[in-house]
């Protein structure tokens, strides 16, 4: 008796914990759209043009850079 063929045809297991994309990654995305809108339609060069789109792209932390700033923390 060989064990191989036992564990050829043992299931395999599922992993416990799937990642599902939820609500958060829609509102990146519109806030990213947003920003770049924003960002863009103010430019004023192209260089500044650049500078929006690398600003859109790190909204995130400038939010809650400056939202922890307000708070003084």
């Amino acid at each position: 008796m060989s064990t191989d063929a036992n564990s050829s045809s043992e299931k395999k297991e599922k992993p416990k914990y799937l990642y599902r994309g939820g609500g958060s990654d829609a509102v990146y995305g519109f806030g990213l759209l947003g920003a770049w809108y924003y960002y863009l339609s103010t430019a004023t060069s192209l260089g500044m043009g650049l500078v929006g789109i690398l600003k859109g792209i790190i909204w995130p932390a400038m939010l809650v850079f400056e939202a922890l700033k307000f708070l003084g923390m």
